[in-house]
């Protein structure tokens, strides 16, 4: 695994201007970190090459267009043996209705965010899931009725 690039304050300043706008140009990032083109130009590749960039996409609110159900589901494995949790996390790659799969320290082993069109198609892919070998031995699920909050993860100040 290669090392993330050493940052400076420029470094940061063109990641903080692209997580708020990834769709600016060139020109307009080099304004807004107050660098010229050409030297911006170089150091996003390099954030580019280093990893820390890792793509650009749209925020899509699709509730615009489909009725959606948000839920988040906590789950208990079976089993704790790394090929456990290797199974799992296999199982939970190819459903497409898991966005996001945190493993985590505590009381639970895993929890998801799934995004579905309603309660029932949830129940249905819970059920599949406990009928598979993915070894969940218990789960809770939370239907997400409002966001209050949600925005990029914040980068730390540089040094």
């Amino acid at each position: 695994m290669s090392r993330s690039p050493r940052l400076d304050r420029y470094d940061f300043a063109i990641l903080r201007e692209l997580q708020a706008n990834g769709r600016m140009t060139k020109t307009a990032l080099a304004e807004a970190v107050n660098l010229s083109p050409s030297p911006c130009w170089e150091r996003l590749k390099r954030l580019e090459e280093g990893g820390l960039i890792t793509g650009y996409r749209a925020m899509i609110d699709i509730r615009k267009f489909a009725p959606v159900t948000v839920v988040l589901v906590e789950i208990t494995l079976e089993g704790h043996k790394a090929e456990d949790f290797r199974r799992f996390e296999a199982q939970v790659k190819e459903i497409p209705e898991v966005c996001d799969c945190w493993a985590t320290g505590g009381g639970v082993d895993y929890i998801l965010r799934l995004v579905l069109r309603d309660v029932d198609a949830y129940q249905r892919l819970m059920d599949g899931l406990l009928d598979s070998d993915a070894g969940i031995e218990r789960y809770f699920g939370y239907i997400v009725t409002k966001s209050v909050k949600d925005i990029p993860d914040p980068l730390p100040e540089p040094e």
